[in-house]
């Protein structure tokens, strides 16, 4: 008599898409720190295990997740606004105004994930405050290095300051995806980026 042959499960297998979609609501929403790993392993409908064998911990995992958030519409189009528009002040303007249109869209979290995730890291998780700081300050070297163009080509006057100038539109930047937090309009937040880009200099662009 053969002893009765076993069937071994096959491991847990999950959409790897659909488990970041929901990381990253979470994430978006709650920020680094006050997303747990049972929330995120809830949401993503998978097992402890099962999320460190995919992506690590929950630092990878959120780092994956910001790579994919940045490859997004929401999380690319200041990028594409930089590399599109022929001329400075054009992407500018477009960038500023796509984020007043993003930043409160009901279909996601309100604001911008590398901006609202950072919220109240502590100590303990300093690399991944960094890891978003690094972000954030890519994005005004990409400005100034914008601005900076623009002035040799003589769309912005000599007098003009790139450097001052981007770290004003980052932080206008900044300042919106905080207000769409708080329940701000995309009728607010555009007349937001048309004040913003009144500090342009005159008379050039």
């Amino acid at each position: 008599m053969t002893a009765p042959e076993v069937k071994r499960g096959r491991p847990p297998t999950f959409d790897r898409a659909t488990a970041l979609e929901a990381a990253t609501r979470l994430f978006w929403e709650h920020g680094y720190e006050a997303t747990s790993v049972g929330e995120l392993t809830r949401a993503m409908g998978i097992r402890p295990g099962s999320l460190y064998s995919a992506f690590g911990d929950k630092k990878s995992l959120f780092k994956e997740v910001v790579q994919a958030y940045g490859r997004s519409p929401v999380g690319a189009f200041v990028g594409a606004a930089l590399a599109e528009e022929p001329t400075a002040r054009g992407a500018f303007r477009r960038l500023l105004r796509e984020a007043a249109a993003a930043y409160p869209d009901p279909s996601h979290p309100a604001g911008c994930l590398t901006i609202s995730a950072a919220t109240n890291v502590t100590v303990q998780d300093a690399e991944v405050a960094a890891f978003l700081r690094d972000l954030r300050n890519a994005n005004l070297a990409a400005f100034e290095a914008r601005l900076l163009t623009a002035q040799q080509q003589g769309e912005l006057p000599p007098t003009a300051n790139p450097r001052a100038l981007a770290a004003y539109f980052a932080a206008v930047i900044q300042g919106m995806s905080q207000r769409a937090r708080d329940g701000a309009t995309p009728a607010e937040l555009t007349r937001t980026a048309e004040l913003a880009l009144a500090a342009w200099p005159q008379g050039q662009g």
